[in-house]
């Protein structure tokens, strides 16, 4: 479960004592531990604050402020916990990695599904990898063309606590478009005769004894998803931290995998505040993905999206695509191919390696 420490903090030193999120210092505790640490006497106003620690590298760790621990859990797949935080709201953490904080997961999830189905020429049915908290399925409940979304998730848990609790993605989940299914992503398509015009991949990042990393690789995207993609279909993943420091830990590997794999292939990234660095999706198909115009894309919003998006407009799109240049040479560079055997891992671990 979540690990934790206590302190005796002041306002004058700390602000409001509430800082950001977060998580789990290496994933690997199942009890919590609790210690408390007493600041320098002059401090004023001191108050008692709740600290949780993620380890994002063997020397780095992020350390937020926390309001409240809403829930702590262990599913058959994953450590579960969503606790409260002052900037960034209720935070879901999976295996001691933060995956979505209520106050900017509208990057993400806009990110992963707008530019696909922007670029698609009329999307009528989406395959959601993953996807569990239902916000996926919510932006792509959005599109005015969209006839059906399946939501495939392996662990019902985590679904049943979103639905539970993330109040936002109600609607979706209530939704007739909806196909929820608990289940196994790859085997779910295997079973499948259905082809769909985009299959998201909404999947937790591959940490060694995690649930996905296999949805990563050249095996699964050629013997599995491609056959489940319709004529000009596309798909679009998440690939992992995409900044100056992070992007060869698994993004460009996923990228040049992908390559390998299909004809055409856009990376495009986005700073997310709550996972403290840029993150990156690809987009990849076997029917050309032409640039469009900023504008063309704002027509594109107007013409088929239900509501106002939060992020993504034509120049935000323009701009994720536009990789800067240090990241460019390295994709461009890449050569390892993400397989079951040569499968690389973001830090971290999860619930298969704990014990």
């Amino acid at each position: 479960m979540v690990e934790c420490f206590e302190v005796e903090c002041s306002n004058a030193a700390y602000g409001n004592g509430t800082s950001r999120q977060t998580a789990v210092s290496n994933g690997a505790s199942h009890q919590s531990s609790v210690t408390k640490t007493v600041l320098p006497a002059e401090a004023e106003h001191k108050k008692r604050c709740l600290w949780f620690e993620e380890e994002l590298e063997e020397d780095l760790r992020w350390v937020f402020g926390v309001s409240k621990i809403l829930h702590t859990g262990v599913s058959e797949f994953q450590d579960i916990e969503l606790v409260e935080s002052g900037p960034f709201g209720k935070v879901l953490i999976l295996d001691g990695k933060l995956q979505s904080a209520e106050a900017d997961e509208f990057v993400y999830h806009e990110s992963i599904v707008h530019a696909a189905l922007l670029y698609h020429p009329n999307p009528k049915n989406v395959f959601i990898m993953g996807g569990g908290e239902g916000s996926t399925a919510r932006e792509a409940l959005k599109h005015r063309s969209v006839e059906k979304v399946v939501m495939c998730d392996i662990d019902e848990e985590v679904v049943n606590f979103c639905r539970k609790h993330l109040t936002v993605n109600a609607e979706a989940f209530r939704s007739k478009r909806l196909d929820l299914i608990i289940n196994c992503a790859r085997a779910e398509l295997e079973k499948k005769t259905e082809k769909f015009d985009i299959i998201v991949g909404d999947l937790a990042d591959p940490v060694a004894g995690g649930p996905c990393y296999q949805l990563y690789t050249k095996s699964f995207y050629e013997r599995v998803l491609k056959p489940s993609l319709k004529d000009g279909g596309i798909l679009v993943t998440q690939g992992g931290p995409a900044g100056i420091l992070t992007h060869t830990e698994v993004y460009s590997s996923i990228y040049n995998t992908l390559r390998q794999t299909f004809k055409y292939v856009v990376p495009y990234a986005a700073h997310v505040p709550s996972y403290a660095d840029t993150w990156g999706w690809i987009m990849a198909s076997d029917e050309p993905i032409p640039t469009i115009s900023a504008e063309t894309t704002d027509n594109r919003i107007k013409e088929r999206i239900d509501g106002e998006l939060k992020f993504l407009d034509g120049q935000t799109l323009s701009a994720a695509i536009a990789l800067n240049k240090h990241v460019r040479r390295s994709l461009a560079a890449e050569r390892h191919v993400y397989t079951e055997e040569t499968a690389r891992f973001i830090h971290g671990h999860g619930t298969a390696l704990k014990n």
